[in-house]
């Protein structure tokens, strides 16, 4: 598999990841009912999905989810800017640049 095609897995898991945690979070709130019920099996299916994406290529699985995490990151705090109206922190901004870093390690290493 190449490395684009490993990038856009990664990347699309992260989507799957957060984007269910934060389907979850939002069913937490939901009132009880039908609603709530359909929020939260929502959740559990796109994390299923998350998953399967994550695990389903044979790859380098401690090397590559270490790359996996910036992704997760930047896409999780997109979210809770866009969904929950909650921009990063300078302290977010500080860790995060250093989580990004290590996934620069990870990436650019030879193997």
């Amino acid at each position: 598999m190449d490395r684009l095609s490993q990038i856009g897995i990664l990347f699309l898991a992260a989507l799957l990841e957060a984007g269910g945690d934060a389907i979850l979070r939002k069913a937490l709130h939901l009132p009880g009912g039908v609603s709530r019920i359909l929020a939260f099996l929502a959740g559990a299916v796109v994390l299923f999905l998350y998953g399967v994406t994550v695990n389903a290529p044979a790859w380098d699985f401690g090397r590559l989810l270490g790359i996996y995490v910036v992704f997760f990151f930047v896409v999780a705090q997109g979210i809770s800017w866009l969904v929950f109206n909650q921009p990063p922190t300078p302290a977010t901004w500080i860790g995060g640049a250093l989580i990004v870093a290590g996934g620069a390690v990870l990436g650019f290493a030879s193997a």
